[in-house]
Formats: structure tokens, C-alpha cells, sequence
């Protein structure tokens, strides 16, 4: 009786203190800043942060994952394949539905779903109430410029230097300055969206621990860190379609409609001739 009175009182009294609200800007402060290591490798100081670790641990997780769902294909597909095929399947009609071809598709599939299972993990590890990555803004940042950078190197290679110049001057040369500061602002927006979802809901989440650690965190968890990091997910992924998408569209319209781009310039040049004259 004295240990199981002892238990008790010792387990009241870590409740009273889970429950119990402190200086609640303090306490978030202390779970959205960062963890930073200096360490050297010849004479030189690295940074490593908290980010860094974790999006390796969550890469590995979904390495093993991936793994595990492809590991031993069968021609009569099992359950675990069943849903890889599915996934493949979706990005593949999604590519063909932003104007790819099937072999376009095909060759773009690996690294959009790379894209989208790097984020989720990185996303869906704060269920483990581990800090998201992408609550450092480097981690969303680094992504989009990443993702801009591959989707200029694929598209150029789809539709070459010809196709993505079409893309830049259609309908009108003119627009060429705003292309350009398109292209510029689409990794901002990337960046942005994760960054703004990931770590407003991860302060949310903290808030909620603070006020009402029991129960109702788990349930809200549902949304903030499963759901919304799956979707961000998905989000990100499809936009980086839909640029590629954008663009290849115009150089396969080029490719096999020569024509009409010749006779667009021809009718811009007998415009030209008549306003001088």
C-alpha cells in the first residue's frame, strides 16, 4: 500500500504539472527555435540543426517504407503493391493530364513522387511530436529551388531550347519580362505555402499541448500533423506538374503545329508594315 499510495501521489502530482499553464510565449518560443551545432571538419565549421537531422531520419523512414511496399513485385498484384501501382498510377495520368506524353510521364513519375514522400515523411514526423523541418525555413526554400531548377532542366529536355522559348513569347514577345519574373516568383510560392502551413499548424499544435495536453491534442493531431502534411504534400507535388506541364504543353503544340506559329509571325509582321505605313 505505502508503494501503490507513493505511485499515486508521484503520478498526480507530473499530472499537475503537464497540465499546469506557464508563461505560454515562453513555452512556444522554446519549441519553434531551433537547435544549432557548430562542429569542424578540417579547420571549417559546419552548421548542423535540428532540420537537417530530422529530414535525414525522415528520409530514411520513407526509404525503408518505399522499400517495403516494392519490395518482390508479382504480376497478380498483392495488397502493399496494390497501393504503389495506385500512387504510380495517379501521378502518371495526372502528368498526361497536364499535356505529357505517356513517356514524359513515365520519366518524371520517380522524381515528383521522391518530391512528395520526402515532404510527407518530413511533414508526418511532428506526430511523433518531433520538429517538422519545414518549420526552418531553409528546408522549404532549398525544396522550391530545387523543384524550379528541375522543372526548367525536364522541360527543356522534353520540348528543347525552341519549345521553351515559345512558351516564353507566347501569345506576345512581349510578356517575356513577366515569364521571367513568373518563374521567379513560383519558387517564393512553393517556399511560402509549405513554410506557412507546416509551421503554423506545429505552433498551433504547441499551443494546444500548453493549454489542454490531454486528449484533445491527439485528436486535433489528426488534422494538423497527419492530414495537412499529407496534403501539403500532394499540393506541392501537383504544382510541380502543372509547371511542367505549362510549359511542355506549349513545345508540344509547336512541335507538331509548326505552321501555326510561322503564320502568327507572318500576321504580326503584315501588322507591323501596316501601322507604318
Amino acid at each position: 500500500m505505502t508503494w501503490l499510495s507513493e505511485f499515486g501521489r508521484s503520478f498526480i502530482d507530473h499530472l499537475i504539472e503537464e497540465v499546469k499553464i506557464g508563461d505560454i510565449g515562453e513555452e512556444i518560443n522554446e519549441g519553434i527555435m531551433q537547435v544549432k551545432h557548430y562542429f569542424d571538419l578540417g579547420g571549417v565549421k559546419f552548421l548542423l540543426t535540428d532540420a537537417v537531422i530530422v529530414s535525414w531520419i525522415a528520409i530514411i523512414l520513407v526509404i525503408l517504407l518505399t522499400s517495403f511496399l516494392a519490395r518482390k513485385p508479382k504480376m497478380v498484384p498483392d495488397g502493399k503493391q496494390n497501393i504503389i501501382e495506385a500512387l504510380v498510377s495517379l501521378v502518371l495520368s495526372t502528368c498526361e493530364g497536364f499535356g505529357m506524353n505517356r513517356k514524359e510521364a513515365e520519366h518524371v513519375a520517380p522524381m515528383i513522387m521522391t518530391i512528395a514522400f520526402i515532404i510527407a515523411g518530413c511533414n508526418v514526423i511532428s506526430a511523433f511530436k518531433i520538429s517538422p523541418p519545414a518549420k526552418n525555413i531553409a528546408f522549404p526554400v532549398g525544396m522550391a529551388i530545387f523543384t524550379i531548377f528541375y522543372v526548367l532542366y525536364i522541360s527543356i529536355r522534353f520540348v528543347g531550347f525552341k519549345g521553351f522559348w515559345t512558351y516564353m513569347t507566347e501569345p506576345m514577345p512581349g510578356l517575356l519580362p513577366f515569364k521571367v519574373l513568373d518563374l521567379m516568383i513560383k519558387p517564393v510560392s512553393l517556399s511560402l505555402r509549405l513554410f506557412g502551413n507546416v509551421f503554423g499548424a506545429f505552433v498551433f499544435m504547441e499551443f494546444l499541448y500548453i493549454l489542454v495536453p490531454i486528449v484533445v491534442p491527439g485528436v486535433f493531431g489528426l488534422w494538423f500533423d497527419l492530414t495537412d502534411g499529407l496534403l501539403q504534400a500532394v499540393v506541392f507535388s501537383y504544382l510541380t506538374m502543372s509547371y511542367i506541364g505549362e510549359i511542355v504543353e506549349i513545345g508540344h503544340e509547336r512541335q507538331e503545329h509548326p505552321e501555326l506559329f510561322v503564320k502568327k509571325k507572318k500576321e504580326k509582321k503584315t501588322e507591323a508594315q501596316a501601322a507604318n505605313a
